[in-house]
């Protein structure tokens, strides 16, 4: 495929990646290559780029090729119409932006029927051009040749208003005036909001009267007072200088000794209120809302990815327990694999209810009967109810751990066709159960179920543009699940489905494959499934791990068309015993690259097989943490100004972040509360599920809000 060169030194001074290795992840990319691969497995010729920056590439890398293919279309429009000149055709074909692009397009692009457009079809185009260039003051003279009844000019005044008319549009189209205008709304200009006649909801006061610099809106203002707007809340607008527009455009259309100054003054005024201010104000809040969308889906993919690389609890008997009221709380006990064991439901915490005994004996013989370990309760209505009940038991048993898991996006899970294939016997509540168990035992693996705009991290997800959401955080998925690596032989379908190169429907043929023909013995046995073809298996046979298979290596993330590489190596350093990692962790970086010229291979990828020989199918995701409650605090009423309390980051936001110290309200530390210094950007300072120290700032037991602070935290 041809490259536009254009293209590719845009990409490297943009994204400062040098030019050979833009090209070499473009023709990757273009030969069906997928990110998690070209980013583990090419580390050799794309300089080890890692894979969140191969999908930026990507990202832009698609975008400019949009571009180019507009341009192509507004060119040859342009010269269709004859109007194409040297200068005009170098302005789009350096535009880099598509709001640039547009505005540059907009005096050649085929309108509809305008007032302008109408006057110059009653041939007053001679007049218009009259009146910009008379000095003579004889405009009722000249304007009385152009009434003509048939073509609907009944007199003078109709001409002449007919004339400034296509004055006003001529103004309007002047790409020049436009970046003017614009340039000017962005260093001077104000974003502002005030309430409807009748706002729907009060959730936008904070908006009823705002004002701030465009230069300065923050990406969560644009999205609330964006979200007001659709709900008929609120009305948008932007304030600026308008006298400094109309003295910019005079100098421009009038001359100083015209005789018809004041009349181009109003035509100007016209022309920006009618025809540039509404579709400026559209562009510059869309250009706001794009940028605010951008910040947003980056939030929303760092809180996903440390959400998703939470440690798995390997080998252990886990009690899910999904806490409620009336309905009771639902008990699921899973093992080590994440079958289930058994079910229950218990009463505990029914307002009024005398003694707890059955339920206390009913969760103490699962425990027993099963050797659990863990107990994983969700963190949704009655949680700190049945975590009470919960300690009562477990007063009697040593070594059983209590870990509040987050609920966020169970019920969906419960719910969905996925939930009700696994368990069409049980109630939703009881899946939910499940869940939760499932969430502590293998949080990826788990989560994969649910769409990641539902797993609850973010902000706004329902007002961004749902497929570019998908796509960034289908991508976050893709890159957490392939950094693992997947057990072929264990996996669901959800989870095979985020292994590179694997889609939805390959997955289910890999799970028949697996059902028909029992488990996968070796990674060539890929190639018998049915749709598993060269490409996927490229793609996708160094993510897929076979445990206690016939080849060592299908246990490790070396790919197979790297095995004979391995062996190589294996043999000319003497290596006898892989288990014995004594040779291999003594090799400095000097002599593996000496190493790599004797094989004639890349240094990087000769640096993966020594770390795979040494931990093979090594797992990222670092050991859970957890917070220490205070046991005092049940509800907020409990709360008080100046407690320092223990919690854990639930959710990142751009002006804040969300902390669990657990109650049923999270507590918002705001992006000023953070740190004694200027904090940009949240998540430089915190990242979900970190154990953080707060102070509690203030308390509005009306709207149930709690402030915190991770500033001046002392024990008081």
């Amino acid at each position: 495929k041809k490259i536009v060169m254009d293209i590719v030194l845009e990409l490297s001074n943009e994204l400062n990646i040098e030019k050979k290795y833009v090209e070499a992840v473009i023709s990757l990319l273009d030969e069906g290559c997928t990110v998690p691969f070209i980013a583990r497995y090419r580390k050799d010729v794309t300089n080890s780029l890692e894979d969140v920056e191969i999908r930026k590439l990507e990202e832009r890398l698609n975008y400019l090729r949009n571009l180019e293919a507009r341009k192509k279309t507004i060119l040859e429009s342009i010269e269709s119409q004859g109007k194409l000149n040297p200068q005009l055709k170098e302005k789009i074909e350096n535009a880099l932006v598509n709001s640039v692009l547009e505005d540059l397009y907009r005096p050649y692009k085929p309108k509809k029927k305008t007032r302008g457009s109408i006057a110059k079809e009653k041939g007053l185009t001679p007049l218009a051009n009259f009146i910009k260039k008379d000095l003579t003051n004889s405009l009722n003279e000249e304007a009385k040749k152009y009434i003509d009844l048939e073509k609907g000019v009944k007199d003078e005044e109709e001409a002449i208003k007919g004339a400034c008319d296509i004055i006003a549009e001529e103004i309007s189209d002047n790409t020049s005036f436009r970046f003017f205008i614009k340039n000017l709304i962005a260093k001077e200009g104000f974003i502002a909001s005030k309430q409807t006649k009748e706002p729907t909801s009060n959730l936008y006061l904070n908006y009823y009267n705002y004002k701030e610099m465009v230069s300065r809106a923050r990406p969560h203002r644009i999205l609330a007072t964006s979200r007001g707007e659709k709900e008929k809340c609120l009305i948008r607008y932007i304030v600026v200088d308008e006298e400094k527009i109309f003295k910019h455009i005079s100098k421009f259309v009038i001359d100083n000794r015209s005789p018809y100054k004041d009349m181009l003054l109003d035509v100007i005024k016209d022309s920006y209120k009618r025809l540039i201010e509404p579709s400026v104000t559209n562009d510059i809040f869309q250009e706001l809302f794009t940028k605010a969308e951008d910040s947003s889906l980056l939030t929303f993919k760092l809180n996903l990815h440390e959400l998703l690389m939470v440690a798995p609890l390997k080998n252990q008997v886990i009690m899910g327990f999904d806490p409620g009221y009336v309905n009771g709380c639902k008990i699921a006990v899973i093992d080590s694999k994440g079958d289930v064991l058994d079910t229950s439901i218990v009463y505990p915490t029914i307002k009024g209810k005398k003694g707890n005994q059955k339920d206390e004996e009913i969760v103490s013989s699962l425990i027993k009967k099963h050797k659990v370990t863990y107990i994983a309760l969700g963190n949704g209505t009655a949680s700190r109810e049945s975590e009470d009940f919960l300690k009562k038991v477990l007063e009697k048993f040593k070594g059983v751990e209590l870990v509040i898991v987050s609920e966020a996006g169970a019920s969906i899970y419960s719910a969905s066709e996925l939930g009700i294939k696994e368990f069409p016997n049980y109630d939703v509540s009881l899946r939910s159960a499940v869940s939760i168990a499932r969430r502590l035992l293998d949080p990826l693996s788990e989560l994969v179920k649910i769409d990641p705009r539902s797993i609850g991290v973010g902000q706004y997800q329902h007002d961004l543009n749902q497929t570019k959401l998908k796509e960034a955080l289908s991508g976050v998925v893709e890159d957490c699940v392939n950094s693992v690596g997947v057990d072929v032989n264990i996996a669901s379908p959800s989870l095979l489905s985020y292994v590179s190169g694997i889609s939805s429907s390959l997955a289910n043929e890999i799970v028949n494959y697996r059902k028909e023909n029992g488990l996968f013995k070796n990674r060539k046995e890929f190639r018998n499934v049915k749709k598993f073809g060269e490409k996927a298996f490229e793609n996708a046979a160094g993510f897929l791990r076979i445990q206690n298979g016939e080849e060592p290596f299908d246990n490790s993330s070396i790919h197979p068309e790297s095995y004979n590489l391995a062996k190589r190596f294996v043999s000319l350093i003497g290596l006898k015993d892989l288990k014995d990692k004594t040779l291999l962790n003594s090799l400095s970086e000097e002599e593996i690259e000496s190493y790599a010229k004797k094989l004639e291979c890349g240094k990087e990828t000769l640096k993966d097989i020594v770390k795979e020989l040494i931990k093979p199918a090594r797992d990222p995701r670092e050991e859970v943490k957890k917070a220490k409650l205070n046991e005092n605090i049940k509800t907020i009423n409990d709360l008080k100004v100046g407690m320092v309390l223990e919690g854990t980051i639930r959710n990142i936001m751009d002006f804040g972040c969300f902390v669990d110290i657990g109650i049923h309200e999270d507590g918002l530390v705001h992006i000023s509360e953070l740190s004694q210094t200027y904090v940009k950007n949240v998540s430089d300072i915190v990242k979900i599920n970190d154990i953080v120290k707060v102070k509690v700032i203030a308390i509005d037991l009306e709207r149930k809000r709690i402030s915190l602070s991770l500033k001046d935290v002392k024990e008081e």
